[in-house]
């Protein structure tokens, strides 16, 4: 997809000093995670995980298919066509959701170039077609998710568009289905979103490439934002997180069309302000599109797993380099990070010069995976530790977590 460009400044408001990059990083030259083909061919980069049938198995739901565990037997059950950009589908979010309450599973899902939010109705027999409704038409989005904003088990789905930041909560299921919109503006508006609780009131506030919305006491408030730093073309998600455990939420992202890695460690300065110091987590590798947070190795603490967007745009710096995907670890008691590899493969060095000749399937090695847009995070084996489920531009497969019980 076409975007402007946005230089990496991370200045200004109340913000500390640049301090010097974090120390190296190890990262395993061997991964004992598993990779699991569940189509090989598949070019779609969202994804969503449920049970779509009802036989208390995780299905897989990417693009145009949903697939049925454990053989991952695939059944078509809508059209998603190509971009205006042939290289990208429209299809950019695969949300899973009983939207209309018939104990059935939908998705949400939202597109770019036909800047569509929509949900997908799963009929009576889930292998015949399902029904796409539109939500509403708010511009170009590179992706969404469903969030429980408000603590409350409402559903909120959260789309990335361009232009301006809004969301869209699930108002009513029955009789018929109603979502209500809120925009918040457009100061925040950029290439990336996330949310975490950034001034520790108990409420979730949303994380912008520019700065931050505050969530109001009152849900019909006013969302004020914050406007302390700035990303360029970030991840989504953007993660607010207590990484070093000192009791504020810190904030990690990618940049989704450069290279590197970074984070803002939250502290507070001796009059009581909110302060913020970057730091490099690792600048080896682009394309950093999605961040996932979650406890891979159950020891309670949360870590998180990014990689390639295998193409996120074909002309991109480092475009052609290894596929690969990472876990990122912050170890509080040495105030370092460290990497482990999930998956890392070999780069496409006959890709043409041409980008707009690239092809994934074409350029990269068969079975080569990367993060695409989302990445599903769930046990899928249920062996009480989470997995991850990889789409993108070179297949769809899922990575076994080493770490069972």
């Amino acid at each position: 997809m076409p975007h402007l460009r946005s230089s990496l400044l991370v200045v200004a408001v109340a913000i500390s000093a640049v301090h010097s990059a974090a120390p190296l990083l190890r990262a395993d030259e061997a991964t004992q995670w598993k990779k699991h083909t569940i189509n090989h061919r598949s070019p779609f980069e969202a994804v969503g995980v449920a049970d779509v049938n009802g036989d208390g198995k995780p299905d897989v739901f990417c693009g145009d298919s949903w697939y049925a565990a454990p053989t991952w037997t695939q059944h078509k059950v809508r059209n998603v066509p190509p971009g205006t950009n042939p290289q990208y589908h429209e299809d950019f979010a695969d949300a899973p959701l009983d939207v209309n309450g018939d104990g059935k599973v939908d998705i949400i899902t939202c597109a770019y170039f036909s800047k569509t939010v929509a949900w997908v109705e799963q009929p009576a027999d889930p292998t015949t077609p399902w029904t796409e409704h539109t939500i509403d038409l708010p511009g170009s989005m590179e992706t969404g998710y469903l969030l429980d904003l408000y603590g409350d088990k409402t559903p909120v789905f959260i789309p990335n568009v361009g232009d301006k930041v809004v969301f869209y909560e699930l108002a009513s299921k029955s009789p018929a289905v109603a979502w209500t919109k809120r925009s918040l503006g457009t100061q925040g508006a950029g290439h990336g979103i996330g949310h975490g609780d950034i001034n520790s009131d108990g409420r979730i506030d949303l994380i912008a490439p520019t700065g931050w919305y505050e969530q109001p006491a009152e849900r019909t408030g006013e969302w004020v934002f914050h406007p302390e730093f700035q990303f360029g073309t970030a991840s989504i998600e953007i993660i607010g997180h207590d990484f070093d455990g000192d009791g504020d939420t810190d904030v990690a992202w990618g940049m989704g069309h450069d290279v590197g890695l970074y984070w803002l460690k939250q502290s507070t300065d001796a009059d009581g302000k909110r302060t913020w110091t970057k730091e490099d987590i690792d600048t080896s590798f682009s394309q950093v599109h999605v961040l996932a947070l979650a406890d891979f190795d159950r020891d309670g603490e949360f870590e998180f797993v990014t990689g390639k967007r295998i193409y996120a745009h074909a002309s991109e710096p480092g475009a052609t380099a290894e596929p690969c995907l990472f876990l990122y670890k912050y170890n509080r008691g040495t105030s370092t990070w460290s990497k482990s590899v999930v998956y890392l493969g070999d780069p496409a060095p006959a890709a043409p010069l041409n980008p707009e000749q690239r092809d994934a399937f074409k350029d990269f090695r068969p079975g080569s995976a990367g993060t695409g847009l989302q990445m599903a995070v769930y046990d899928m084996d249920a062996d009480g530790d989470v997995d991850i489920v990889a789409p993108g531009k070179s297949g769809l497969y899922w990575f076994e977590n080493p770490a069972a019980l």
